[in-house]
This record gives structure tokens, sequence and C-alpha cells, in this order.
């Protein structure tokens, strides 16, 4: 894994966020449609069905913008190189193992919870306000953690930062 890998990353991440931002702008237009069409009209004073489209397609808008802003702060990040013992920080690329299988991580500021595949490889994206995230934050190659996540505690091995 190298710089072109973490751009390619990136790129897919842009593009994720992309096709979400489309799907989340198409929704708000139904839902606004839906709040001004004749048949949402209220048939009584307790007659919601408008009102609750209108804040939908509002929430939906604000979601569209929120992921557009993530969008452009990962074309902004600037991707450091790693240098062997080098505390890992944000854009770090990471290879953890846990039992014996390695597996490799993304610190982003935004896109956490997603998963990229790069070639063969599989890269989960976290963001450092993530247990995971927050444990890795200063450590380095060789170093251990150990992450509450999903109510059980998991152990980490620090491989290879980049």
């Amino acid at each position: 894994m190298d710089d072109a890998d973490k751009r390619a990353l990136i790129a897919a991440l842009q593009a994720d966020i992309a096709r979400s931002v489309a799907v989340l702008t198409h929704a708000a237009e139904d839902a606004r449609a839906a709040a001004t069409h004749e048949e949402a009209r209220p048939e009584n004073d307790k007659d919601t069905r408008a009102v609750e489209a209108a804040y939908l397609a509002g929430a939906q808008a604000d979601r569209a913008r929120e992921l557009g802003r993530a969008a452009a702060t990962l074309g902004s990040l600037q991707l450091r190189r790693f240098a062997p013992g080098e505390a890992i920080s944000s854009t770090a690329l990471v290879e953890l193992t846990h039992e014996g299988k390695a597996s490799w991580y993304f610190l982003s500021p935004e896109g956490g919870g997603t998963r990229v595949t790069l070639g063969d490889t599989a890269v989960q994206v976290i963001s450092p306000r993530s247990a995971l995230g927050r444990e890795l934050l200063g450590k380095s190659e060789g170093d251990e953690v150990e992450v509450a996540i999903q109510g059980a505690m998991r152990g980490y091995a620090i491989g290879r930062v980049r």
C-alpha cells in the first residue's frame, strides 16, 4: 500500500458519497413533491402528511449537503506518508492483526464505516471519533491496542503503517 493507494481510496470514498448524495437529493425532491401535492392537503386538523413530508424533504436535503461537505473535506486532505515508528494520525493506512488475521484500516476525518476495495485488499475506513480510531491515535508499528467493540474486548497488533 502506498500513496497511490491512498489517492484511489479517497476517490472511491468520494464516489460512494456522490452516489449517496444523488439518492438523497432524489428522495428529497420526491418528498418535497409529496408535501405540495394536492393529495397531501389535510383532510382535517389532525392530518399531518404534508408537514411530515416537508420535514423529511428538509432532513434529506440537509444530509445531502453534509455529505457534500464531507466529500470536499476528503478532496482537500493532505495525504501523509508515515515513516517506521511514526505515530498514527489522520490519513494513516494501518494494518491490524486480530486473532491471526490481518486487515487494513484507513484513518479519515470523513467516511467512517465505509469499506473500500483496492485491488484485492479490503480497507475499512474509520474515523478518529470511533473507538478503534481513538485507540490508534498516537500509537505506532509494533504497539498493541484493546478496544471494546459491540460489548466485547478485542485486541489488535499494529503492523505496517503507511
